[in-house]
């Protein structure tokens, strides 16, 4: 007997304006179906998908964006080499059945004239942009273009960027955007390395080095637990830190909710985040406390 042929997963529609991804949108809207979108800038990795999975639990169409945004880069970043490769990324997202895929040009998102960002304070202040002072105003305006070209009912972010995860929802609560922002949890290898684009980067040393910026984490978080001191955990994850041959940024303990320094830590919900260099990459990663 002759076994059916296997279909392959029907393309997601690409949508290369705003203009042809809101118009989608409105035929969604008007046949009552709920959409997710799920913002990245390409190279998908586990961690994109198990969002893409997330949302598809979540509402009855997804949309995936994929743009790199220059904004969000300093003139010292890798914005020229960040990882890309549309083709393998619109497979994966194919075989999971991703409706449409939000993919414009730079030149679509910023044309010529372009002169209005949004500025954030807030969660927005310290940690990285210490380190990369315009960051979040590049991510603040390039999100809120996105969700008003995709005009999605949810929108779902990784906790691996917790403070852009905070930078995000307070955005949207000032600003009276009409969507929900969702936050999932990290995506980590099997030792406990937070997924990441560019992980790629990391020599094979460096990437048997890196799991000890989790694990740092952890150490500090359980002494927190047990009544330590935190000025003490955080010395002590820095010098782990130090130790393994990071370049610390930052290891800081703040407000889960706010990202306010913690002033009672017996009484806040509490967040550890962390920023450090393992040779030419940066890595970052937070978990709670």
């Amino acid at each position: 007997m002759t076994q059916p042929a296997e279909t392959s997963p029907a393309p997601p529609r690409i949508d290369r304006t705003a203009a042809d991804a809101q118009q989608r949108s409105a035929g969604w809207c008007m046949d009552r179906q709920t959409s997710a979108l799920v913002p990245t800038m390409g190279a998908l990795h586990e961690g994109h998908l198990a969002l893409v999975r997330a949302a598809r639990e979540r509402a009855d169409r997804v949309v995936v964006s994929i743009f790199v945004n220059p904004t969000q880069f300093a003139p010292t970043e890798d914005f020229a080499s960040y990882p890309r490769d549309h083709d393998t990324d619109l497979a994966k997202l194919a075989a999971l059945g991703v409706d449409a895929v939000f993919m414009p040009e730079t030149a679509d998102m910023y044309p010529a004239g372009f002169a209005t960002t949004i500025a954030v304070a807030g969660p927005g202040e310290g940690l990285e942009t210490d380190f990369r002072p315009t960051h979040f105003q590049g991510v603040a305006t390039v999100v809120a273009k996105l969700l008003l070209a995709t005009q999605p009912d949810i929108a779902i972010f990784g906790e691996k960027d917790y403070q852009q995860l905070m930078v995000i929802r307070r955005m949207v609560a000032d600003l009276a955007i009409p969507v929900r922002i969702d936050g999932f949890a990290t995506v980590r290898e099997s030792d406990g390395l937070a997924l990441s684009s560019r992980n790629a980067y990391l020599t094979p040393g460096e990437r048997e080095t890196a799991p000890v910026l989790h694990r740092a984490l952890q150490t500090a978080a359980q002494a927190i637990t047990t009544g330590g001191n935190p000025a003490q955990a955080l010395d002590a994850a820095r010098a782990a830190l130090a130790d393994a041959g990071f370049a610390v940024d930052y290891v800081e303990l703040r407000n889960a909710e706010t990202l306010d320094v913690v002033t009672n830590p017996a009484a806040e919900p509490l967040r550890l985040l962390a920023a450090a260099r393992l040779g030419k990459t940066r890595l970052i990663d937070n978990i709670a406390v």
